[in-house]
């Protein structure tokens, strides 16, 4: 059996009951009652009207027998590992106490520089080694950009 909604109030209408109204845009509106229907063409809310369905949802009436309180759900944060740390390695960072975590970052800032020190010595011994083969004679030809990609080098100049 085919039931319909009432427009204005929200009820159920069963067949044989309720009223038809057709407004003049083709549009149909079902009503349970004159009641209703009368209510409806003097333009009130059925929001503020207390006995209609929209209204008991609104101000949430006789829900409270269907429904348990509603449980949130709380957020759970997941640990992801980033590019370049495991999750593993993340973990055993976090767990390490401050004072021991400062000593490891001294430690690797340290490294870090004598790392670099130790480079430049030996860039610096290199070009003192150059300099010294240069002054026995052996010297090297400078050359330039365009001469090392096989451009042609100036003629010298004649005059005097």
């Amino acid at each position: 059996m085919r039931t319909y909604d009432d427009t204005f109030s929200g009820q159920r209408i069963y067949p044989g009951k309720g009223k038809l109204y057709v407004r003049g845009d083709s549009k149909i509106f079902r009503f349970q009652n004159g009641k209703s229907e009368s209510l409806f063409l003097q333009r009130k809310n059925p929001r503020r009207i207390a006995w209609t369905v929209l209204f008991r949802r609104q101000h949430r009436k006789g829900i409270s027998e269907e429904v348990a309180k509603k449980r949130t759900r709380r957020t759970v944060k997941a640990q992801r590992a980033i590019v370049g740390a495991s999750l593993d390695v993340i973990k055993e960072k976090r767990s390490m106490r401050p004072e021991a975590r400062s000593a490891a970052r001294q430690q690797a800032i340290k490294d870090a520089k004598e790392k670099k020190q130790a480079a430049a010595a030996a860039k610096k011994s290199e070009k003192a080694k150059n300099a010294a083969v240069a002054s026995k004679g052996q010297t090297q030809r400078i050359v330039g950009k365009q001469g090392a990609r096989g451009a042609q080098s100036k003629p010298a100049a004649r005059t005097k």
